[in-house]
């Protein structure tokens, strides 16, 4: 797939229409979902009328940003006015929402094309996309296997090369763990950078949208598009929103990378150990200074994350009572009503995790689970806190292992948890993290290195990743579909 600047030089020389472009796109996802199963629903119709627009503006000879006329696959958890938003879950099965999401607007606005909502484990909550109330996606470089989750949907579209670019949302991994496990970028904001406004909730302090793309610069220029305040979200930042792209520089000099040592040790993969530090070995010929720092309560970020994370969900769910909106099953009390239809509407992982969170919330145990995962929450910030001090970015492997074969891990929900080990603390303490290739292990499957950065400070993440990407071809190479 083409990289945006290079679509958008086609579009303003009139090389190549919007159309076309759209139309391409539409046939390749024609061609490949059936047994991708990327698409919830594919848009056509919609993706053809935004592409004869562009069009027109280029034929009245207005002026076009660069996502005018990009194909984009959107994430079925945010809000699309008129278009059906699932969340993956057989209770939204029905839900068209009335309004847009803060950041689809913004595309909308751009002139970007979408082409449809991809799939994801149900209300976000998983790491393979076999949670998913509709289908299970297939990762593109092994059919066999899965994508990684919860924005499954989303990596497998752009590895697949059925959209240029994609949103999805990282609430403990599931932009980053995904990206890695199909072997495109993709990067989770800063909390609070990019708006939540019409993004269905998982766990409001940690949820957080960000882009997935086939190289550094189109994740550079969507981070640019959606990025920027929002009064419709509390949560919002209210700070200037650079050119991301000045960042993409291809030396490192005078830039300190901080290796996790942490990171390194029981449940990581040989292979993936292995590549990971020859890539961090890269960095360092690339003229970054390369030391070692000790986060020693990473390891505690699990274990917080599975009492915040499902408390927030067991809150933010308890709004699906067969009463305002979404799936209602008939019965003669209004408490059957309730325990009737959410008992059909969510899959077994949702209902998991909200008995968790209830529990965790309730009377008598608050001050045992909740808030002690609060703590440790601030504990595990003051760790990133104390190594930034030292270093400007730091780095440790996305995900422990590469692309495990679907129904591997479905039976014991410990392990698949496990998937997302190493993304969860750059979450629970609100900072920028980004993935991208760095090797394939032994059965060519993609493995991912983790670049996390400070507040705000996404433009080092880019110069660390497109310094990187430009001195290997990782990003190159497509899966054999």
């Amino acid at each position: 797939m083409t990289s945006i600047r290079e679509l958008h030089q086609q579009l303003v020389s009139k090389e190549r229409s919007a159309v076309e472009i759209t139309t391409e796109a539409l046939e390749r996802i024609n061609a490949v979902d059936e047994k991708v199963k990327s698409f919830l629903q594919v848009t056509a119709d919609h993706a053809l009328e935004t592409a004869q627009k562009v069009d027109q503006k280029i034929a009245n000879n207005e002026e076009i940003g660069l996502l005018a006329g990009i194909p984009i696959g959107i994430k079925d958890n945010l809000c699309t006015t008129g278009i059906q938003t699932t969340c993956g879950s057989q209770i939204l099965a029905d839900f068209v929402p009335p309004y847009e999401s803060t950041v689809t607007q913004k595309l909308k606005d751009a002139g970007a094309v979408m082409v449809g909502k991809t799939n994801l484990d149900e209300f976000a909550m998983g790491s393979s996309t076999e949670n998913s109330g509709y289908q299970v996606t297939a990762n593109p470089w092994d059919l066999s296997r899965v994508p990684g989750g919860s924005s499954g949907g989303s990596a497998a579209a752009v590895a697949a090369s059925e959209c240029v670019v994609a949103l999805g949302s990282d609430t403990g991994g599931s932009i980053r763990q995904p990206a890695s496990l199909c072997g495109v970028v993709g990067l989770k904001p800063t909390y609070g950078l990019v708006s939540r406004f019409g993004l269905v909730a998982y766990a409001s302090s940690l949820d957080q949208i960000g882009p997935f793309a086939r190289n550094v610069e189109d994740a550079a220029i969507l981070l640019g598009a959606i990025a920027g305040y929002d009064s419709k979200d509390s949560t919002s930042i209210n700070t200037p929103i650079p050119d991301y792209t000045q960042y993409l520089k291809p030396s490192l000099e005078g830039l300190t990378v901080g290796v996790i040592e942490e990171t390194f040790g029981e449940g990581l993969d040989s292979v993936v150990a292995e590549t990971v530090k020859k890539a961090i070995d890269h960095l360092k010929t690339l003229g970054a200074k390369v030391i070692n720092i000790s986060c020693p309560r990473f390891r505690y970020g699990l274990p917080a994350y599975y009492v915040i994370a499902p408390s927030e969900a067991s809150s933010n769910l308890a709004r699906y009572d067969a009463v305002k909106y979404g799936r209602r099953e008939n019965a003669d009390t209004l408490m059957d009503m309730y325990t009737k239809t959410r008992a059909k509407g969510f899959g077994n992982e949702v209902k998991r995790r909200i008995m968790i969170g209830t529990y965790t919330l309730s009377a008598g145990y608050y001050d045992a689970y909740y808030l002690k995962a609060q703590k440790v929450r601030t504990l595990i910030k003051q760790d990133f806190d104390a190594g930034f001090e030292k270093v400007d970015v730091l780095v440790c492997p996305t995900s422990p292992t590469t692309a495990f074969k679907a129904g591997e891990k479905t039976s014991d929900p410990l392990s698949m948890y496990l998937s997302d080990l190493m993304t969860i603390p750059v979450n629970l303490a609100g900072l920028p993290g980004m993935s991208i290739s760095c090797g394939f292990d032994e059965q060519n499957l993609p493995i991912g290195l983790q670049l996390i950065g400070n507040v705000l400070e996404e433009g080092k993440l880019f110069q660390v990743a497109y310094a990187y990407e430009q001195s290997t071809d990782w990003h190159n190479q497509l899966p054999p579909l």
